[in-house]
Protein backbone atom coordinates (compact mmCIF):
# COMPACT_ATOMS: atom_id res chain seq x y z
CA UNK A 1 0.00 0.00 0.00
CA UNK A 2 1.26 3.61 -0.99
CA UNK A 3 2.48 5.47 1.62
CA UNK A 4 0.62 8.70 1.92
CA UNK A 5 1.84 12.39 2.86
CA UNK A 6 0.48 15.58 3.72
CA UNK A 7 2.56 18.86 2.64
CA UNK A 8 1.52 21.63 4.34
CA UNK A 9 2.38 25.22 3.24
CA UNK A 10 2.37 27.54 0.40
CA UNK A 11 1.16 26.16 -3.07
CA UNK A 12 -1.21 27.24 -5.87
CA UNK A 13 -3.02 29.74 -5.88
CA UNK A 14 -0.63 31.74 -3.55
CA UNK A 15 2.11 32.88 -5.70
CA UNK A 16 4.78 32.15 -2.73
CA UNK A 17 7.69 32.70 -4.96
CA UNK A 18 10.52 29.98 -4.02
CA UNK A 19 8.38 28.36 -1.47
CA UNK A 20 5.47 27.54 -3.37
CA UNK A 21 7.55 26.57 -6.03
CA UNK A 22 9.81 23.95 -3.75
CA UNK A 23 6.69 22.57 -1.86
CA UNK A 24 5.08 21.45 -5.71
CA UNK A 25 8.34 20.09 -6.09
CA UNK A 26 8.86 18.08 -3.31
CA UNK A 27 5.21 16.82 -3.79
CA UNK A 28 5.92 15.75 -7.13
CA UNK A 29 9.00 14.30 -5.44
CA UNK A 30 7.30 12.01 -3.58
CA UNK A 31 5.01 10.66 -6.36
CA UNK A 32 7.86 9.85 -8.02
CA UNK A 33 8.72 7.51 -4.77
CA UNK A 34 5.22 5.69 -5.58
CA UNK A 35 3.82 7.94 -2.00
CA UNK A 36 0.00 9.30 -2.55
CA UNK A 37 0.37 13.16 -2.23
CA UNK A 38 -2.12 16.31 -1.26
CA UNK A 39 -0.57 19.97 -0.55
CA UNK A 40 -2.71 21.73 2.03
CA UNK A 41 -2.78 25.50 1.24
CA UNK A 42 -3.47 28.73 2.45
CA UNK A 43 -6.80 30.34 1.36
CA UNK A 44 -4.80 33.84 3.24
CA UNK A 45 -1.63 33.58 3.85
CA UNK A 46 -1.03 37.39 4.86
CA UNK A 47 -3.55 40.03 6.01
CA UNK A 48 -3.15 42.45 3.39
CA UNK A 49 -1.33 45.18 5.49
CA UNK A 50 1.43 43.03 5.95
CA UNK A 51 1.96 41.41 2.92
CA UNK A 52 4.88 43.86 1.08
CA UNK A 53 3.69 42.35 -2.75
CA UNK A 54 1.14 43.52 -5.27
CA UNK A 55 -0.66 40.47 -5.30
CA UNK A 56 -0.48 37.12 -2.80
CA UNK A 57 -2.48 35.32 -5.80
CA UNK A 58 -0.91 34.08 -9.43
CA UNK A 59 -2.61 34.00 -12.48
CA UNK A 60 -0.66 31.23 -13.90
CA UNK A 61 -2.53 27.34 -14.38
CA UNK A 62 -2.50 25.28 -11.62
CA UNK A 63 0.76 22.38 -11.62
CA UNK A 64 -1.02 19.44 -12.97
CA UNK A 65 -1.11 16.24 -11.37
CA UNK A 66 -1.08 17.62 -8.03
CA UNK A 67 -4.17 17.05 -5.32
CA UNK A 68 -4.02 20.70 -3.47
CA UNK A 69 -6.22 21.55 -0.69
CA UNK A 70 -6.88 25.59 0.13
CA UNK A 71 -7.88 25.58 3.62
CA UNK A 72 -5.58 27.48 5.72
CA UNK A 73 -6.15 31.15 6.78
CA UNK A 74 -3.09 32.51 8.82
CA UNK A 75 -5.57 35.14 10.98
CA UNK A 76 -8.80 32.68 11.59
CA UNK A 77 -8.28 29.78 14.32
CA UNK A 78 -11.64 28.36 13.33
CA UNK A 79 -9.61 27.32 9.76
CA UNK A 80 -6.75 25.98 12.08
CA UNK A 81 -9.15 23.88 13.75
CA UNK A 82 -10.88 22.78 10.62
CA UNK A 83 -7.68 22.20 9.37
CA UNK A 84 -5.92 20.01 12.05
CA UNK A 85 -9.09 17.73 12.13
CA UNK A 86 -9.68 17.25 8.03
CA UNK A 87 -5.33 15.95 8.23
CA UNK A 88 -6.01 14.11 11.30
CA UNK A 89 -8.89 12.21 9.96
CA UNK A 90 -7.14 11.49 7.03
CA UNK A 91 -4.17 9.80 8.74
CA UNK A 92 -1.47 10.22 6.73
CA UNK A 93 1.85 8.49 7.22
CA UNK A 94 4.16 11.65 7.15
CA UNK A 95 3.04 15.39 7.71
CA UNK A 96 5.35 17.28 6.48
CA UNK A 97 5.37 21.66 7.52
CA UNK A 98 6.99 24.45 6.20
CA UNK A 99 8.02 26.62 8.69
CA UNK A 100 9.69 30.02 7.56
CA UNK A 101 8.20 32.54 9.75
CA UNK A 102 7.56 32.99 13.41
CA UNK A 103 3.97 34.39 12.25
CA UNK A 104 3.06 31.33 11.04
CA UNK A 105 3.69 30.00 14.28
CA UNK A 106 0.51 30.09 15.53
CA UNK A 107 -1.52 28.43 12.80
CA UNK A 108 1.06 25.39 11.85
CA UNK A 109 1.50 24.57 15.34
CA UNK A 110 -2.28 24.69 16.33
CA UNK A 111 -2.95 22.70 13.16
CA UNK A 112 -0.28 20.11 14.21
CA UNK A 113 -1.03 19.74 18.07
CA UNK A 114 -4.67 18.29 16.49
CA UNK A 115 -2.95 16.11 14.05
CA UNK A 116 -0.88 14.13 16.53
CA UNK A 117 -4.12 13.54 18.31
CA UNK A 118 -3.99 10.60 16.00
CA UNK A 119 -1.11 8.61 17.61
CA UNK A 120 -0.32 7.64 13.94
CA UNK A 121 0.91 10.41 11.60
CA UNK A 122 4.71 11.20 11.68
CA UNK A 123 5.19 15.44 11.80
CA UNK A 124 8.38 16.69 10.36
CA UNK A 125 9.38 20.45 9.53
CA UNK A 126 11.12 22.23 6.80
CA UNK A 127 12.65 25.13 8.86
CA UNK A 128 13.76 27.28 6.34
CA UNK A 129 14.33 29.78 9.24
CA UNK A 130 14.28 29.50 13.03
CA UNK A 131 15.35 32.85 13.77
CA UNK A 132 14.03 35.64 11.25
CA UNK A 133 15.72 37.95 8.54
CA UNK A 134 13.57 40.88 10.15
CA UNK A 135 13.08 40.55 13.81
CA UNK A 136 9.38 41.19 15.29
CA UNK A 137 7.68 40.98 19.00
CA UNK A 138 6.26 37.61 19.28
CA UNK A 139 9.22 35.71 17.24
CA UNK A 140 10.15 33.76 20.31
CA UNK A 141 6.92 32.46 21.65
CA UNK A 142 5.50 32.07 18.09
CA UNK A 143 8.39 29.80 17.01
CA UNK A 144 8.48 27.80 20.16
CA UNK A 145 4.99 27.01 20.01
CA UNK A 146 5.28 25.26 16.66
CA UNK A 147 8.81 23.37 16.92
CA UNK A 148 6.97 21.90 20.39
CA UNK A 149 4.06 19.99 18.18
CA UNK A 150 6.63 18.56 15.82
CA UNK A 151 8.58 15.46 15.97
CA UNK A 152 11.64 16.08 14.25
CA UNK A 153 13.40 19.20 11.68
CA UNK A 154 14.65 19.02 8.28
CA UNK A 155 17.07 22.43 7.94
CA UNK A 156 18.62 23.23 4.62
CA UNK A 157 21.48 24.92 5.72
CA UNK A 158 23.88 24.26 8.72
CA UNK A 159 22.99 27.88 10.33
CA UNK A 160 19.30 27.03 10.10
CA UNK A 161 20.16 23.80 12.19
CA UNK A 162 22.65 25.51 14.95
CA UNK A 163 19.51 28.25 15.37
CA UNK A 164 16.88 25.23 15.55
CA UNK A 165 19.27 23.64 19.01
CA UNK A 166 18.49 26.00 20.94
CA UNK A 167 15.03 25.45 20.82
CA UNK A 168 14.88 21.46 20.49
CA UNK A 169 17.78 20.72 21.21
CA UNK A 170 16.71 16.90 22.00
CA UNK A 171 14.17 16.25 18.59
CA UNK A 172 15.95 14.46 15.33
CA UNK A 173 16.86 16.72 12.97
CA UNK A 174 18.86 16.68 9.62
CA UNK A 175 21.17 18.90 7.47
CA UNK A 176 19.60 18.56 4.21
CA UNK A 177 20.80 20.81 1.36
CA UNK A 178 18.44 22.74 -0.57
CA UNK A 179 17.42 20.29 -4.23
CA UNK A 180 17.61 21.60 -7.60
CA UNK A 181 15.11 23.70 -8.90
CA UNK A 182 14.39 21.64 -12.32
CA UNK A 183 11.41 22.59 -12.79
CA UNK A 184 11.77 26.11 -14.89
CA UNK A 185 12.26 23.89 -17.94
CA UNK A 186 15.21 23.33 -20.08
CA UNK A 187 18.33 25.62 -20.73
CA UNK A 188 18.12 27.65 -23.93
CA UNK A 189 20.93 29.92 -25.92
CA UNK A 190 21.86 33.44 -24.30
CA UNK A 191 20.15 34.36 -28.04
CA UNK A 192 16.66 32.87 -27.54
CA UNK A 193 16.93 34.27 -23.69
CA UNK A 194 18.08 37.72 -25.04
CA UNK A 195 15.29 37.71 -27.39
CA UNK A 196 12.54 36.88 -25.49
CA UNK A 197 13.65 39.58 -22.62
CA UNK A 198 13.69 42.14 -25.23
CA UNK A 199 17.85 42.19 -24.50
CA UNK A 200 21.08 42.74 -26.57
CA UNK A 201 23.00 39.84 -27.20
CA UNK A 202 25.78 41.50 -27.36
CA UNK A 203 25.72 42.82 -23.91
CA UNK A 204 27.12 40.83 -21.21
CA UNK A 205 24.68 40.69 -17.97
CA UNK A 206 24.50 40.12 -14.26
CA UNK A 207 21.83 38.79 -12.30
CA UNK A 208 20.10 39.62 -9.51
CA UNK A 209 16.85 37.75 -9.01
CA UNK A 210 13.94 37.28 -6.48
CA UNK A 211 11.89 39.53 -4.42
CA UNK A 212 13.77 42.86 -3.48
CA UNK A 213 14.18 42.55 0.33
CA UNK A 214 16.72 44.66 2.53
CA UNK A 215 18.71 41.57 3.95
CA UNK A 216 19.29 40.47 0.33
CA UNK A 217 21.84 43.32 -0.27
CA UNK A 218 20.74 44.82 -3.72
CA UNK A 219 21.93 48.34 -2.47
CA UNK A 220 25.48 46.83 -1.84
CA UNK A 221 25.43 45.04 -5.66
CA UNK A 222 24.48 48.94 -6.73
CA UNK A 223 27.60 50.40 -4.93
CA UNK A 224 30.03 47.13 -6.70
CA UNK A 225 28.24 48.45 -9.73
CA UNK A 226 29.96 51.97 -9.27
CA UNK A 227 32.94 50.50 -8.42
CA UNK A 228 35.87 51.19 -10.73
CA UNK A 229 36.97 47.51 -11.23
CA UNK A 230 33.36 47.16 -12.24
CA UNK A 231 33.11 50.55 -14.67
CA UNK A 232 35.83 49.29 -16.67
CA UNK A 233 34.35 46.05 -17.95
CA UNK A 234 32.86 47.16 -21.12
CA UNK A 235 29.20 45.99 -22.68
CA UNK A 236 28.13 45.30 -19.10
CA UNK A 237 24.55 45.55 -17.65
CA UNK A 238 23.08 44.21 -14.39
CA UNK A 239 19.45 42.89 -14.95
CA UNK A 240 17.34 43.22 -11.29
CA UNK A 241 14.67 40.49 -11.91
CA UNK A 242 12.51 40.72 -8.70
CA UNK A 243 9.45 42.33 -7.32
CA UNK A 244 10.47 45.22 -4.66
CA UNK A 245 9.02 43.64 -1.10
CA UNK A 246 9.81 47.06 0.79
CA UNK A 247 9.79 50.67 -0.28
CA UNK A 248 11.54 50.97 -3.79
CA UNK A 249 12.18 54.52 -3.37
CA UNK A 250 15.63 54.40 -2.09
CA UNK A 251 17.17 52.12 -4.26
CA UNK A 252 15.99 54.04 -7.31
CA UNK A 253 17.57 57.35 -5.55
CA UNK A 254 20.85 55.19 -4.59
CA UNK A 255 20.82 54.08 -8.53
CA UNK A 256 20.19 57.93 -9.08
CA UNK A 257 23.13 59.24 -7.29
CA UNK A 258 25.53 56.65 -8.80
CA UNK A 259 25.10 57.21 -12.15
CA UNK A 260 24.02 53.56 -13.30
CA UNK A 261 20.62 54.19 -15.09
CA UNK A 262 22.32 53.37 -18.42
CA UNK A 263 23.83 50.28 -16.58
CA UNK A 264 20.60 48.45 -15.09
CA UNK A 265 17.70 46.59 -16.70
CA UNK A 266 14.79 46.64 -14.04
CA UNK A 267 12.54 44.08 -14.95
CA UNK A 268 11.14 44.72 -10.86
CA UNK A 269 7.82 42.70 -11.16
CA UNK A 270 6.71 39.78 -10.16
CA UNK A 271 8.62 37.02 -12.80
CA UNK A 272 6.31 34.30 -13.72
CA UNK A 273 7.86 30.62 -13.58
CA UNK A 274 7.38 30.27 -17.70
CA UNK A 275 9.96 33.76 -17.71
CA UNK A 276 12.60 32.56 -14.82
CA UNK A 277 14.32 30.59 -17.48
CA UNK A 278 14.93 33.54 -20.15
CA UNK A 279 16.44 35.48 -17.01
CA UNK A 280 19.01 33.25 -16.09
CA UNK A 281 20.11 32.32 -19.71
CA UNK A 282 20.30 35.70 -20.60
CA UNK A 283 22.83 35.72 -17.91
CA UNK A 284 26.78 35.40 -17.75
CA UNK A 285 27.05 35.18 -13.82
CA UNK A 286 24.57 35.46 -10.65
CA UNK A 287 25.33 37.47 -8.04
CA UNK A 288 23.87 37.21 -4.44
CA UNK A 289 25.00 40.34 -2.63
CA UNK A 290 23.08 38.99 0.53
CA UNK A 291 24.09 40.93 4.38
CA UNK A 292 22.69 37.52 5.83
CA UNK A 293 20.45 34.63 4.61
CA UNK A 294 20.40 30.87 6.14
CA UNK A 295 19.89 29.26 2.59
CA UNK A 296 18.69 30.22 -1.12
CA UNK A 297 16.12 28.88 -4.12
CA UNK A 298 17.98 31.39 -6.32
CA UNK A 299 21.05 28.95 -5.92
CA UNK A 300 20.02 26.14 -7.04
CA UNK A 301 18.43 27.81 -10.30
CA UNK A 302 21.65 28.95 -11.13
CA UNK A 303 23.18 25.60 -10.51
CA UNK A 304 20.35 24.01 -12.74
CA UNK A 305 21.05 25.89 -15.62
CA UNK A 306 24.70 25.69 -15.15
CA UNK A 307 25.01 29.72 -13.84
CA UNK A 308 28.24 30.43 -11.64
CA UNK A 309 27.52 32.75 -8.90
CA UNK A 310 28.50 35.07 -6.72
CA UNK A 311 27.69 34.52 -3.11
CA UNK A 312 28.41 36.46 -0.13
CA UNK A 313 30.20 34.23 2.85
CA UNK A 314 27.17 34.58 5.17
CA UNK A 315 24.32 32.20 6.57
CA UNK A 316 24.36 29.09 4.41
CA UNK A 317 25.10 29.93 1.19
CA UNK A 318 28.77 29.59 1.09
CA UNK A 319 27.86 26.03 2.62
CA UNK A 320 26.51 25.33 -1.34
CA UNK A 321 29.06 27.62 -3.62
CA UNK A 322 32.58 26.00 -3.41
CA UNK A 323 35.33 28.78 -3.74
CA UNK A 324 36.53 29.60 -7.24
CA UNK A 325 35.19 25.78 -8.20
CA UNK A 326 31.40 27.08 -8.87
CA UNK A 327 31.79 30.49 -7.89
CA UNK A 328 33.32 33.42 -5.68
CA UNK A 329 32.48 33.49 -2.15
CA UNK A 330 33.16 36.95 -1.01
CA UNK A 331 32.35 39.56 1.80
CA UNK A 332 28.92 41.31 1.82
CA UNK A 333 30.90 44.26 1.11
CA UNK A 334 30.60 46.63 -2.55
CA UNK A 335 34.62 46.33 -3.06
CA UNK A 336 34.95 42.21 -2.81
CA UNK A 337 31.71 41.97 -4.63
CA UNK A 338 32.97 44.19 -7.48
CA UNK A 339 36.43 42.29 -7.40
CA UNK A 340 34.69 38.84 -8.09
CA UNK A 341 32.98 40.33 -10.72
CA UNK A 342 35.79 41.29 -12.25
CA UNK A 343 37.68 38.23 -12.00
CA UNK A 344 35.41 36.49 -13.44
CA UNK A 345 35.43 38.37 -16.74
CA UNK A 346 38.82 39.04 -16.70
CA UNK A 347 39.85 35.25 -15.60
CA UNK A 348 38.87 33.17 -18.42
CA UNK A 349 37.78 30.49 -15.94
CA UNK A 350 33.76 31.17 -16.86
CA UNK A 351 33.83 27.82 -18.88
CA UNK A 352 35.55 25.69 -16.21
CA UNK A 353 33.19 27.48 -13.76
CA UNK A 354 30.29 25.98 -15.82
CA UNK A 355 31.59 22.88 -16.60
CA UNK A 356 32.52 22.15 -11.83
CA UNK A 357 28.60 22.85 -12.06
CA UNK A 358 27.51 20.38 -14.26
CA UNK A 359 29.26 17.64 -11.83
CA UNK A 360 28.76 19.39 -8.36
CA UNK A 361 25.39 19.77 -9.05
CA UNK A 362 23.94 15.86 -8.51
CA UNK A 363 24.18 15.83 -4.99
CA UNK A 364 21.57 17.90 -5.19
CA UNK A 365 18.69 15.67 -6.70
CA UNK A 366 15.71 15.38 -5.08
CA UNK A 367 15.11 11.26 -4.79
CA UNK A 368 18.14 12.07 -2.37
CA UNK A 369 15.93 14.53 -0.72
CA UNK A 370 13.09 12.54 -0.10
CA UNK A 371 14.99 9.43 0.82
CA UNK A 372 16.61 11.13 3.74
CA UNK A 373 13.14 12.81 4.76
CA UNK A 374 12.10 9.01 5.22
CA UNK A 375 14.81 8.09 7.15
CA UNK A 376 13.90 11.28 9.22
CA UNK A 377 10.44 9.93 9.82
CA UNK A 378 11.79 6.68 10.81
CA UNK A 379 13.45 7.95 13.60
CA UNK A 380 10.73 9.99 15.32
CA UNK A 381 8.59 8.54 18.15
CA UNK A 382 5.02 9.51 17.44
Amino acid sequence: MAKRVTIVGPAHPLRGGGMATFNERLAYAFQEAGCEVEIVTFSLQYPSFLFPGKSQYTSEPAPPGLSIKVLINSVNPLSWWRTGWYIKKQKPDLVVFRYWLPFMGPALGTIARIIRRNKYSRLLAITDNVVPHEKRPGDVPFTRYFLASCHGFVTMSRSVQQDLERFEPAKPSEYLPHPLYDNFGEAETKAAACTALGLDPTYNYLLFFGFIRAYKGLDLLLQAMADPQVQELQNLKLIVAGEFYEDASPYLQRIKELQLQDKLILRTEFIPNAEVRHYFCAADLVVQPYKHATQSGVTQVAYHFNKPMVVTRVGGLSELVPDREVGYVVEPQPQAIAAAIQQFYTSGQAAILSENITKYKKRFSWDRFVKAIWELAEKVKV
